[in-house]
């Protein structure tokens, strides 16, 4: 059933009042796997609203799939390491049949590969490219594959009646546009709900939210999120539907090879 994040949060929040802040390091671990690692695989149709600060509007759908590369023998449910990740897009006709790989990994750059069907072209995404522009929305390449947290530096800035507020700042400031960044962890869910980005001078550049959570599976979900450009006036918001957990998503298909031949079986 469908919760708005009020309603949600409403339920959990004279829980998360008689709780103690736990050590940073751990808010930021559970947050890492509650946006990230639900389950052991994934998949979900996604739709995406891209308007621009004339208030033109384009659209894209596609289908995401994911899977852990957890280490051998291993049952917790505390995983947070290796992923890879599947994207193909179905619409527009501009962008039917273009497909995104991400190969993600904890120690080191991910590896990325957008498939460009009009020139029959794998295109290698450099790791300095992750910070712009995914498919023409507000949303970087980073935001759909995720942030590494060892890239940043956390503190708990803020602790509200339902939020851990974390502060974090890029170990690399060369590497990224932005000085530093403000996260709202929901502090039962620890699912992240808002975050702020801001520039040297302390200006606010974009802003994502939750907007919709829904439990699927036992699990807390993000089903509807936003993401702002202040400068750019630009806005994208992303709608997911047909999510689904521990589907048996085999490893093969996050390979070259499927960029160019997609596996319908599993985009149905």
């Amino acid at each position: 059933m469908t919760r708005t994040l009020t309603a949600l949060f409403a339920l959990t929040a004279g829980l998360a009042l008689a709780q103690d802040a736990p050590p940073v390091d751990e808010i930021v671990a559970k947050a890492n796997r509650a946006s990230m690692y639900q389950g052991r695989d994934g998949k979900a149709k996604v739709s995406m609203l891209i308007t621009d600060a004339q208030g033109r509007r384009r659209t894209r759908e596609f289908t995401i799939l994911r899977l852990d590369l957890e280490p051998e023998g291993d049952t917790s449910d505390t995983f947070t390491g290796d992923q890879k990740m599947y994207v193909y897009f179905d619409r527009p006709a501009d962008v039917h049949k273009t497909a995104y790989l991400v190969h993600k990994h904890v120690g080191k750059d991910d590896d990325r590969w957008l498939y460009l069907p009009g020139l029959n072209l794998v295109k290698r995404i450099a790791a300095s490219d992750k910070r712009t522009s995914f498919v023409g929305s507000d949303f970087f390449y980073e935001d759909v594959s995720g942030r590494n947290p060892a890239d940043d530096n956390h503190e708990l800035a803020e602790t509200t009646d339902t939020y851990y507020v974390l502060k974090n700042t890029p170990k690399d400031p060369g590497s990224v546009e932005f000085a530093s960044y403000k996260v709202w962890v929901h502090k039962t869910s620890f699912i992240p709900v808002k975050a702020e980005y801001y520039d040297a001078a302390g200006q606010k550049t974009r802003e994502g939210q939750a907007l919709e959570v829904q439990q699927i599976q036992g699990y807390p979900t993000v089903t509807k999120s936003s993401m702002k450009d202040l400068r750019s006036g630009s806005a994208t918001t992303i709608s997911y539907t047909k999510v689904e957990y521990n589907v048996g998503i085999e490893e093969n298909i996050f390979t070259e090879r499927y960029l160019r031949n997609p596996p319908r079986a599993k985009l149905r």
